[in-house]
């Protein structure tokens, strides 16, 4: 009698690194196509994964994007020893540095456009990409949650700005101005 034997592993593509070839993919499609362009179909063409392998892991074309932006922005780097400017100007440079990579600026541009006429994905972005990053410069700053938002939104929205108006992201001249201006209302 012939005797049943499992499979080493699943049947299938191995999954690890799954996520990292998808955002990989997403960044550089709507780097190449724009971000309107970058579907969820040339998306996973490019990852060399099925449709169905992204939409089970990500509801949506915004939570895919935000998901990767969530990946590529990462943790504010901080030491223990930061004082408050050194923990906002670092989550600033981070943000600076990151919406100058290819794809990055222009996946969170698209996203965040999209996100104002829609309600649930304006909730995933600002709870999963927003909220961490509020919420640590709330307690290294002291700060209420609405003076963390306006900072927030002055700096996220000139480094986007920049990006939409020029194809550019801004260069380290003006970060350093725009650094100190931020520094200056914190007092």
């Amino acid at each position: 009698m012939a005797r049943a034997t499992t499979p080493a592993r699943p049947p299938g593509r191995p999954r690890a690194g799954i996520d990292a070839e998808v955002y990989a993919a997403t960044l550089s499609t709507i780097h190449e196509l724009g971000y309107t362009r970058a579907t969820v179909d040339r998306i996973a063409a490019a990852a060399g994964v099925a449709k169905t392998t992204i939409y089970r892991r990500w509801p949506s074309k915004g939570a895919l994007i935000t998901a990767c932006l969530v990946d590529a922005f990462g943790p504010i780097p901080l030491n223990q020893s930061d004082s408050p400017a050194q923990v906002l100007e670092s989550g600033f440079r981070l943000a600076a540095a990151k919406i100058g990579e290819p794809g990055v600026g222009a996946a969170f541009a698209g996203v965040f456009t999209d996100a104002m006429s829609d309600p649930e994905l304006r909730h995933v972005l600002s709870t999963q990409l927003q909220d961490p990053y509020r919420i640590v410069l709330e307690e290294a700053l002291g700060e209420s949650t609405q003076r963390i938002l306006f900072f927030i939104d002055v700096t996220i929205g000139a480094l986007l700005h920049r990006m939409g108006m020029t194809g550019e992201p801004m260069v380290e001249e003006d970060v350093d101005a725009l650094m100190r201006m931020i520094l200056r209302e914190l007092g």
